[in-house]
């Protein structure tokens, strides 16, 4: 037997209400921990008045602009995620419009693409 990555099993496929619930669950946690993460965050930025050398400073106000930045970024796709729960959309992938594995759902569940178009090329499927 040949093992085509086309065939796609969908019984992997679906999502129970059981599982969407717990998705749900995880996508509400993880945008209340992002959002706590922004708000200390801002209030834990060191300012240039503090008694740190002005290269440590600064270091440290790039690192806590990183960090916001990547934190805005996973609630913007976490806050995302669960629209499309509301809508009907989740677990279909955004390029094919198949469906997104349970598993891969399971680990990240605001993935908006199959692990397939994932892996495709910005210049062959997403422009």
């Amino acid at each position: 037997m040949v093992n085509n990555p086309l065939i796609v099993d969908r019984a992997a496929t679906r999502l129970s209400a059981e599982d969407l619930a717990a998705l749900r669950e995880n996508l509400t946690e993880q945008r209340l921990f992002r959002q706590e993460q922004l708000q200390q965050l801002a209030g834990a930025a060191p300012s240039r008045t503090d008694d740190v050398p002005r290269h440590d400073t600064a270091s440290q106000v790039e690192v806590h602009v990183k960090l916001a930045a990547a934190a805005r970024m996973v609630l913007a796709d976490v806050e995302a995620a669960l629209r499309r729960m509301d809508e009907g959309s989740y677990g279909a992938c955004r390029l094919c419009g198949g469906p997104i594995a349970r598993e891969r759902l399971m680990i990240v569940p605001q993935a908006r693409y199959c692990a397939r178009c994932q892996h495709v090329p910005w210049t062959e499927a997403r422009c």
